[in-house]
C-alpha cells in the first residue's frame, strides 16, 4: 500500500502522571525533514522522539507537537526550612523579651516570613517518562499513516487509470508508426530518384538508403520502453511505500521516450497523439510528487 506525503494524526493520553497530547502534521518534501516541538522541561525527548518518528516515516515535512495538557498526579512537594524558621522564631521572641511585649509567634506567622516554605517539583525519571511515552506515540504514529494510507490508495487509482490511459495512446503511436514510416520512405525514394536521375545510382542503393533514412522515424524501441517502464509502474504501486524517489525517476524516463517520439514523428495524428501523452505523464509526475 502506498502512502501520501500529507497527514494528520494524534493522540492524547497518561505519561507518567502527566495529561499529554501528540500531534504530527506533514506536507510533501522532497526528503524527510522533522521539526519537534515539545514544551520546556521536555527537551531531554527530543532525540529519541525523532529516531522513533524515523523509523516509522520516512519521507515528508513533519511537524511534532507534545503539549502538556494537565498534571494528574502530584508532581510537587512543599518543603520546609526548619532552621530558617526556628531562626525567625527566635528572632521574634527576642525582640519581645528586649521591648518587653509580649511575643509567641504560632506556626502560622512563622510561616509567613520569607523563604520559610517553598515549593519543589518532584525529578522526571527520564527514561521512565521515554518509555512510558512509546504508546502515545504509536497511537499518533498509527493515526497519522492510517489517513496516509486512505490518501495513497486514492493516489494509486488515479496513477494506475493514468498508466492506462498512457498505454492507450501508446497503442495508437504502434499503429500509426508503420504507416507514417512506410509513407516517409516512399517519398524518400521518390526523392532520391528524382535527385539521381542523372546518375547511374543502382536502384538498390537508392532504395537502401531510404530504408536507413525512413528507419531514423521509427519509434519501435520507444514505444516498447514505454511499455516497460508502464509495467515498472504498476509493480512499484504493488510494491507500496515507499517508492516516492523511485517514481520520480520513473517518470523522468516517461518524459525521455515521450520526447523522442515526439522529435522523430513526421506526422500531425502522432504529434498530436505525442501531446496527449506528455500531459498524462506530466499528471503523473504530479501526482508522484504526494507520495512517500
Amino acid at each position: 500500500m502506498i502512502r501520501s506525503m500529507t497527514g494528520y494524526g494524534s493522540a492524547k493520553g497518561i505519561v507518567a502522571g502527566l495529561s499529554l497530547s501528540l500531534e504530527l502534521r506533514s506536507v510533501n518534501n522532497r526528503y524527510l525533514d522533522l521539526n519537534i516541538k515539545l514544551p520546556r522541561g521536555f527537551l531531554f525527548a527530543e532525540s529519541a522522539v525523532k529516531a522513533y518518528i524515523q523509523d516509522r516515516v520516512s519521507r515528508g515535512k513533519v511537524d511534532v507537537f507534545l503539549t502538556l495538557d494537565s498534571v494528574e498526579s502530584d508532581q510537587t512537594r512543599i518543603r520546609v526550612n526548619e532552621r530558617l524558621a526556628a531562626a525567625y522564631r527566635d528572632a521574634v521572641c527576642a525582640i519581645g523579651e528586649e521591648l518587653n511585649l509580649p511575643a509567641t509567634p504560632s506556626a502560622l506567622d512563622i510561616a509567613r516570613f520569607p523563604d520559610v516554605l517553598s515549593l519543589e517539583k518532584e525529578e522526571l525519571d527520564q527514561e521512565a517518562f521515554l518509555e512510558a511515552l512509546k504508546p502515545l506515540l504509536d497511537s499518533a504514529i498509527g493515526d497519522f499513516n492510517q489517513m496516509r494510507a486512505r490518501e495513497g490508495e486514492k493516489l494509486c487509482e488515479d496513477l494506475l487509470a493514468k498508466a492506462d490511459r498512457i498505454e492507450t495512446l501508446v497503442g495508437e503511436v504502434e499503429l500509426q508508426s508503420p504507416k507514417t514510416v512506410s509513407a516517409y520512405r516512399s517519398r524518400l525514394e521518390n526523392k532520391l530518384r528524382e535527385v539521381l536521375e542523372d546518375t547511374s545510382a543502382a536502384e538498390e542503393r537508392i532504395i537502401a538508403e531510404a530504408a536507413i533514412f525512413a528507419d531514423r522515424i521509427a519509434t519501435d524501441e520507444e514505444t516498447v520502453r514505454l511499455h516497460s517502464h508502464l509495467s515498472q509502474l504498476r509493480t512499484l504501486l504493488n510494491q507500496g511505500s515507499p517508492i516516492g524517489r523511485k517514481l520520480d525517476f520513473l517518470i523522468q524516463e516517461f518524459n525521455r521516450e515521450a520526447n523522442t517520439i515526439g522529435s522523430k514523428c513526421q506526422d500531425s495524428e502522432i504529434a498530436y497523439t505525442v501531446v496527449e501523452l506528455k500531459s498524462e505523464i506530466e499528471k503523473i509526475r504530479e501526482q508522484v510528487q504526494n507520495i512517500e
